[in-house]
């Protein structure tokens, strides 16, 4: 754990947080957990890189005899994936190495016709592109334990939406192209580059995309989202799902890791990204069009689920994941939240994540 995120020898007087508002935070999930809505849930809350609040609630998975969820246990991040996967793309373009106003194509041929000549790096990482959230034979492809290579070809030919940069539609497969864009200027598999280039140096010991050589019973089981034999068969407990890598929701962490990604943000990249990367990522770059996001990370501000609460600053960023995740960081107030769960959030329209986060930052004093 690198030195500047001091973990849990601190009092909430230090992080200037209410201790009785924080504690009403970790009640909701307390209870969520022991009523069987939610499996295993994790909570860290920070201020100014000193943690006020850091738990585990629940157990990793349905087995009689499985383990208690830990602080520090492994989560399917889901969509939390997606910042993560354009934060790498961001650092070739600090590098020189390609710009985001590129075309596309200029890095994918084959994405020709139509309008996808007009398709620009930029709006594969604001939503803008005009490229479906996923395939119209997704579930096809998942049942076959297709490739991610087939989820490229599929992303690389299926017909645009709308024309690009004219509109927003929340879209995994321009976050997949943004990841394919990293492996074929790189010359890397986008999991190794982003362990070498962002997990390493930051420390973040228990984050990998895929699976990391670990076990998925050593980590947190996923709830929901289909039948239990298709949830294990290519579903979000599958190896198949679990270890793909994909670059739109594929990535497994901690609650303390993504408080260092997040805290790293606050401090203007430090010796991983530049201030002007890390300040163009977070700003809106839709104003053109009125449907607010920033370069991979959701505002407080955008129009979709970020589930962020009712009571944080105009200027939060961060990220939601159907799996039941949630991380967030108000420049404001110095707070940074991640909220990790395994009850879909879809289940309840993201209430619990936001209850959670509204406790938080009611805490701040």
């Amino acid at each position: 754990m690198i030195a500047w995120l001091m973990l849990a020898t601190m009092a909430q007087a230090q992080t200037a947080m209410n201790a009785a508002r924080l504690e009403e935070a970790s009640k909701i999930l307390a209870a969520e957990t022991a009523s069987g809505r939610v499996l295993a849930a994790s909570l860290i809350v920070s201020r100014h890189g000193k943690v006020a609040l850091h738990r585990g609630y629940g157990r990793l998975s349905p087995a009689p005899d499985a383990k208690a969820v830990t602080p520090d246990t492994i989560f399917l991040l889901a969509s939390i994936t997606k910042p993560v996967t354009v934060a790498a793309l961001m650092l070739l373009a600090q590098r020189g190495k390609l710009s985001i106003d590129d075309p596309v194509s200029m890095y994918i041929p084959e994405f020709t016709g139509g309008s996808r000549a007009q398709v620009k790096i930029r709006h594969l990482l604001s939503h803008t592109s005009g490229l479906p959230d996923m395939l119209p034979r997704n579930t096809e492809l998942r049942r076959a334990h297709a490739p991610l290579s087939d989820f490229v070809n599929g992303a690389v030919t299926t017909p645009l939406l709308y024309e690009p940069g004219h509109d927003f539609r929340y879209q995994s497969m321009g976050t997949l192209l943004a990841g394919e864009i990293v492996e074929r200027v790189s010359g890397m598999r986008l999991r190794d580059f982003e362990q070498k280039e962002i997990f390493t140096p930051l420390g973040m010991k228990s984050s990998f995309l895929g699976m990391g050589g670990r076990r998925i019973e050593d980590t947190a089981w996923c709830q929901g989202g289909g039948e239990k034999a298709d949830l294990e068969r290519f579903g979000a407990n599958s190896a198949y799902w679990r270890d793909m890598g994909h670059p739109w929701g594929g990535m497994h962490s901690t609650t303390a890791d993504l408080a260092i990604l997040l805290q790293t943000f606050l401090d203007g990249g430090r010796s991983v990204w530049s201030k002007g990367t890390t300040a163009q990522m977070v700003r809106d770059q839709n104003t053109a069009i009125g449907k607010p996001w920033g370069l991979g990370w959701g505002l407080k501000t955008s129009l979709v689920w970020c589930y962020f609460g009712d009571l944080v600053s105009s200027r939060t960023f961060g990220h939601s994941g159907a799996t039941g995740t949630v991380a967030w960081a108000d420049p404001e107030s110095g707070v940074v939240c991640v909220i990790l769960t395994t009850r879909p959030s879809g289940e309840d329209g993201g209430s619990l994540l936001r209850r959670v986060s509204n406790a938080v930052a009611a805490a701040v004093e």
